[in-house]
């Protein structure tokens, strides 16, 4: 049945909500390679659950499920820290909200909100401010970093604030019935969507390269840029370039690694199976501190032996 708020026990109010959302500005002041910005997030939900669970051994149980893996655009956390909040609230009121449905959410969530950050914030907004600045502190104006840091802090509290409103009211109105199964159709959701995202990354940030040579082979005379009988100068720069989009092999000889045979195969296969190796080996409990040791030992070995 849906809970009615009028006999909420526990209820977060405004100024509850706006402490969550100025610890929230240090979100990544104890980022680590672990579990990336867990530490920041516990900090800034600390406010909302001491107000939400007196007993202590409720707090220390709500601050080990904040301390889980999270990572996104520090800016659009927000919204999944209204979320959150929302979930947290109901869940101190006897909903049944379990803690696989809140790491669910923030999982869900975090993946595809991180794509939206950077390009709106980093390339966007902070360029333009910062250009607008510069030109005014390019005439002696003092106002140039003023107005970058007052305007930049404006946009950036304001969207923080609003977006955790927004994602608060929202997240209360899908806790309204538990029992139809909408949050657990949205939990589900925002995994798939998640996971398709990650996947689309992986091509992204994750490369290999094997070095190993396949074949050689000595290519015929016009196949390849003569270099000795170029013009002197600018002109034979222009001439190489040319010849070179034309098709033209920069040396006399076409090495085939096994890279390049992979790649004519399946592009990215070795990316996609070492994605595999890394969720498979997490999910062995194995720590991520360990596999990215593990990461470097053998891509050094691998590059020492000739492989990588």
């Amino acid at each position: 049945m849906a809970q009615n708020t009028v006999d909420k026990k526990f209820v977060l109010t405004k100024k509850d909500r706006l402490a969550v959302a100025w610890r929230s500005t240090f979100i990544q002041g104890s980022w680590n390679y672990e579990r990336m910005q867990n530490g920041g997030w516990a900090f800034a939900m600390i406010p909302a659950i001491k107000k939400l669970y007196p007993a202590k051994e409720d707090r220390v149980l709500a601050l080990k499920r904040h301390l889980e893996f999270f990572n996104t655009h520090p800016y659009v956390a927000s919204p999944v820290l209204g979320v959150t909040l929302a979930l947290e609230e109901e869940r101190a009121n006897g909903a049944p909200v379990d803690d696989v449905t809140i790491q669910g959410v923030k999982v869900g969530m975090m993946g595809p909100l991180a794509g939206v950050g950077d390009p709106v914030f980093w390339f966007t907004v902070r360029p333009i401010l910062g250009a607008l600045g510069a030109s005014l502190a390019l005439t002696g104006n003092i106002l140039g970093p003023i107005l970058f840091f007052v305007a930049w802090n404006a946009i950036r509290w304001g969207f923080m604030w609003y977006t955790q409103e927004f994602g608060y009211k929202a997240g209360s109105k899908i806790t309204e019935d538990l029992s139809g199964g909408i949050l657990q159709d949205l939990t589900k959701g925002a995994s798939i969507l998640g996971m398709f995202v990650l996947a689309a990354l992986v091509q992204r940030w994750v490369s290999i390269s094997f070095a190993p040579t396949v074949s050689s082979v000595k290519l015929q005379e016009g196949a390849f840029i003569d270099w000795e009988n170029l013009p002197s100068g600018t002109a034979g720069i222009q001439e190489a370039l040319m010849q070179y989009t034309s098709g033209l092999s920069l040396t006399d000889t076409k090495v085939t690694t096994l890279q390049n045979n992979l790649d004519q195969l399946i592009p990215g296969l070795a990316a996609l199976l070492l994605t595999f190796l890394c969720m498979w080996l997490l999910k062995k409990k194995v720590s991520p501190i360990v596999i990215i040791l593990g990461l470097f030992i053998v891509g050094i070995g691998g590059r020492l032996i000739g492989l990588l």
